[in-house]
């Protein structure tokens, strides 16, 4: 019997009909799988205006996503003549390629790789040998850059030649030992094997610009404004290497890396060539940094080894598990998010604006608008107001040190957090200690109390932004990163535009 007939009469078996239609349209029929039978309930998606919205904009091809987004970033120029302005811009496209390339190596190959960045040093570093005066060498831009994401490529090539048997944290530990590498060798370069190879830790400075069709590309135009042709540069190979990706990313090389993402032994199993996939991932990510790397330099005119330190390899991770890792939107979308992010925090009034309109977007998303919204919302301000009013009742010079860039939110925090004149030694780890502690606390509280905690937390995390946070912007990006990415992972783990994952237990 198969499929719910007789093989000798080839006519319905009696009760087959019934018991495949007894639970329903989706009941599984004999013969076939109730996972895959039941698949259409299983999904999962958003209902209301919210999700009629986003199912209509997924029907829009990705091209035209592609292009709305490529030609309002081309507007940012236009839109402003800053020079600073266009900096940023130049830096988030160079974040782009860079989320793009490490996107193949985590996203689709599934390889923790910790020396993505001394990859994108490589690539600054060649373009500098091969146009500058360091050898006498200078090729044409056509010529140089082709060559310098050849070396790229090879360079990952040979460091995955090692790492091709090593998995999470093994893999992890070696292409670190890599990063450190690179820095040891370019910062002590200028002795190495008796030539000055690298410039050490003052770099090389007086590299050519860009070239294209006989024709340089001044780093800036009159006046000393940042040249926007830079960018436009970058944009372009940005399509193309996303368009590239998008290709490779739907071939069987795509499938197949996404395969060894999932499960590395069963795609064995299966007969796929992982350790020859492994090696093409970290050939195809090492190949984008090194692109990335050439323009940084020709802008710069000079490249030197701080430039390409563990700081910048937390930023573009950041950068990928934001936006979701395995999504090529996704991690541009991250790239552009965290981009503008960081310069926003190295201004103390535009980072105290984001801090509180970030902490009021998250109580609103959390308890939505409800009672214990109100109770929340109310109790804190009240609390500020009460505990402010007492500090300036016992010493006026406790609360007679705020103010400062932020407009009207910068006179409220005035008005309600408590900074002294003076800030004490201890107030900084104690301060600091205490939120974390609290924070800790909370996840382990439920219901009313847990409310009732939060109002002092959230007037706690104030005032260490107010005393302890702003004035170091620099260490305040960084943890700042890491407290969305905790978050993230709290309540999306797969990141922004991240694909969800079946998993089978």
């Amino acid at each position: 019997m198969s499929g719910g007939y007789d093989d000798e009469l080839s006519r319905p078996v009696e009760g087959a009909l019934e018991a495949s239609t007894s639970e329903g349209p989706t009941s599984p029929a004999v013969g076939r799988d109730e996972w895959v039978a039941r698949h259409g309930d299983n999904r999962t998606g958003r209902t209301g205006r919210i999700g009629t919205l986003e199912a209509r904009l997924r029907v829009v091809p990705w091209w035209a996503w592609l292009t709305t987004f490529v030609a309002l970033f081309c507007l940012v120029p236009v839109a402003s003549d800053s020079g600073y302005v266009r900096r940023v811009a130049f830096d988030i496209a160079i974040y782009m390629l860079l989320a793009l390339g490490l996107n193949v190596v985590v996203g689709w190959g599934g390889l923790l790789d910790l020396g993505y960045v001394a990859f994108f040093g490589i690539g600054a570093y060649a373009y500098a040998l091969l146009s500058s005066e360091q050898y006498g060498v200078h090729l044409p831009t056509i010529v140089a850059i082709p060559l310098v994401v050849l070396i790229g490529a090879t360079v990952g090539f040979l460091v995955g030649l090692p790492s091709r048997r090593l998995t999470g944290d093994y893999l992890a530990i070696v292409t670190l030992f890599f990063l450190q590498l690179f820095l040891t060798v370019t910062t002590n370069g200028d002795d190495l094997f008796g030539r000055n190879v690298t410039g050490g830790a003052n770099g090389i400075l007086n590299v050519d610009p860009l070239s294209i069709f006989a024709r340089e590309l001044a780093v800036s135009r009159e006046g000393g404004l940042f040249n926007p042709a830079y960018m436009y540069v970058v944009l372009a190979l940005f399509v193309v290497v996303y368009v590239a990706l998008r290709f490779v990313n739907l071939s069987r090389t795509g499938r197949a890396w996404r395969s060894l993402r999932e499960d590395s032994l069963a795609a064995e199993v299966m007969g796929m060539p992982v350790n020859s996939l492994k090696l093409m991932s970290f050939a195809f990510g090492a190949a984008i940094a090194a692109l990335s790397g050439t323009f940084v330099t020709a802008l710069s005119a000079s490249v030197f080894p701080l430039s390409f330190s563990f700081p910048l390899l937390i930023i573009i991770y950041t950068m990928v598990i934001l936006g979701g890792a395995g999504s090529q939107p996704g991690v541009v979308l991250g790239a552009v998010l965290i981009g503008i992010l960081l310069e926003l925090l190295r201004d103390p009034g535009d980072s105290r604006v984001l801090f509180y309109s970030a902490i009021i977007v998250g109580v609103v998303a959390i308890f939505r608008f409800s009672v214990k919204l109100a109770v929340v919302v109310v109790g804190t301000f009240v609390f500020g107001f009460v505990v402010h009013s007492i500090a300036g009742a016992v010493d006026n010079a406790w609360v007679n040190g705020s103010g400062g860039e932020g407009g009207g939110v910068a006179d409220f925090a005035a008005n309600w957090v408590i900074v002294p004149v003076d800030v004490a030694a201890w107030i900084t780890p104690v301060s600091y200690i205490s939120l974390v502690a609290l924070a800790l606390v909370l996840t382990l509280v439920h219901g009313w109390v847990r409310i009732g905690l939060l109002i002092p937390v959230l007037y706690l995390a104030a005032f260490v932004w107010e005393n302890v946070m702003l004035s170091k912007p620099e260490p305040t990006r960084y943890i700042i990163l890491g407290v969305i990415l905790i978050a993230l992972m709290i309540f999306r783990p797969t990141g922004l535009l991240g694909e969800k994952r079946v998993e089978i237990i």
